[in-house]
């Protein structure tokens, strides 16, 4: 890349006055145009989602982890939501946060991916640097977006810079202002690039050799998790058979001051990442001839998680001389985890599936999604139900799904004839004469 552009981009980057395009603007891509306009920039969101657009206008928080003073903060500082990527080309850095979900095969869907690089092309600039963060398989960057984005006539690393930095959301828990970003580059003035405009926003920068190092970065983070919690998982089913509670078998491994790591058991996986990542590594390695066994197995454990809940809510029910078929069940948490208002990939979303096509009808509360898609023609209430000592009574079972803090459990306990407690969400908590299953 030439000398010019690249000081021109530097310089930017480094004195705030960089304009920042981000291509999707909900749970990655919000939180990043709060990030960027924290630290004094000027961001544009392009977003197909009209609501979403209007909102972003408006200055309304729509996700939960971007609280409203971000929103305002990114009105006050100019930055407004837009339907036509011709207005992204003014931007200095377009940062793309599209979906990366699966197919129905359970096979990689790239069709975000190549439908912004390929609506880029038209728009992009010499001396922009365009970064891919959504979560994908290495060679993503380099096979698939950088030749869509050259049909325009720029040539990356050459006339614009491209990186790949993934995205490391943790709804409910990290900042972004917390997190080290990871990064890569096309070139070596690909990643100087890169370096200097995250570098304005993030703790700690991370640069390394390659776009797919980059890229297996993020895989190799998040299938640590898939596989680690997938072990418990199995170790839960264990030890519950043998009667061990595996709860306090890892409060007791974690007073090891080394060589051990707590990870949780739970009804199954949600969020966009850890559920979808070991696929897009396994779908890959396959050109590799390359087996991936292990991370297979552990998909399938955790696959198999809200059938094990199901089966022990089910147990639950014959103590009481009741069948699924007929019963009413209230789930408590409709969100993938605590505290936030995220349901994709949710175990919960698979619980309803199950207790519905048994005949059991099914209602949720949930805090945070007060409302929620309908799954299919399942019976099942799409609107959260109050939580009450007197509706409580009405239900034959409560799951616990989703350990939410501002549940009273204690309410739950003392009016509900049987709970299957899939997080722990009842430990020290004084039930009443009801039973308590831990699933």
């Amino acid at each position: 890349m030439k000398k010019r552009l690249l000081g021109e981009f530097q310089r930017k980057a480094s004195s705030r006055q960089a304009l920042i395009g981000v291509v999707g603007i909900g749970y990655a891509g919000l939180p990043l145009c709060a990030n960027f306009s924290r630290a004094g920039f000027r961001v544009i969101g392009f977003d197909p989602d009209a609501g979403k657009r209007a909102a972003f206008n408006a200055g309304r928080a729509y996700i939960k982890n971007v609280p409203p003073e971000d929103m305002r903060l990114i009105r006050e500082r100019g930055g407004r939501a837009v339907g036509k990527a011709a207005e992204l080309a003014e931007a200095d850095a377009i940062l793309v946060c599209v979906p990366t979900p699966l197919t129905r095969q359970r096979e990689p869907d790239l069709g975000h991916v190549a439908a912004a690089a390929e609506t880029l092309a038209g728009i992009i600039r010499p001396g922009q640097l365009i970064s891919l963060e959504s979560t994908t398989y290495p060679g993503t960057s380099r096979e698939e977006f950088l030749p869509r984005l050259e049909k325009g006539g720029l040539r990356g690393g050459i006339d614009f810079g491209l990186a790949y930095s993934p995205e490391r959301e943790d709804p409910g828990g990290h900042s972004a202002r917390d997190i080290p970003k990871v990064m890569g580059g096309l070139t070596r003035d690909c990643l100087r690039m890169a370096q200097s405009l995250y570098a304005a926003v993030s703790p700690a920068v991370v640069p390394v050799s390659s776009l797919e190092t980059a890229e297996a970065s993020k895989l190799l983070e998040n299938i640590f998790r898939c596989v680690n919690i997938a072990m418990v998982n199995e170790m839960k089913r264990i030890f519950t058979r043998m009667g061990i509670d595996i709860w306090e078998a890892i409060e007791a491994a974690k007073s090891k001051p080394f060589g051990f790591m707590p990870f949780y058991p739970g009804p199954g996986l949600g969020g966009h990442c850890i559920p979808i990542d070991p696929f897009y590594l396994t779908w890959k390695a396959r050109e590799f001839k390359c087996p991936t066994r292990f991370i297979e197995l552990a998909g399938e454990i955790n696959s198999e998680m809200p059938e094990y809940v199901a089966a022990r809510t089910a147990e639950g029910l014959n103590r009481f001389r009741k069948s699924i078929g007929g019963s009413r069940v209230l789930l408590l948490g409709l969100a993938y985890k605590k505290d936030v208002d995220d349901i994709r990939e949710s175990p919960s979303l698979r619980l309803i599936e199950l207790f519905s096509r048994q005949g059991a009808r099914v209602d949720y509360h949930d805090p945070y999604v007060p409302t929620a898609p309908r799954i299919g023609k399942r019976r099942f209430s799409p609107v959260s139900i109050p939580l009450t000592a007197g509706r409580l009574k009405k239900y034959d079972a409560v799951v616990i799904a989703t350990d939410h803090s501002g549940v009273d459990y204690g309410l739950v306990g003392r009016n509900s004839r049987l709970i299957i407690d899939a997080r722990n969400a009842m430990a020290g908590v004084r039930a009443g004469k009801g039973l308590v299953i831990k699933a």
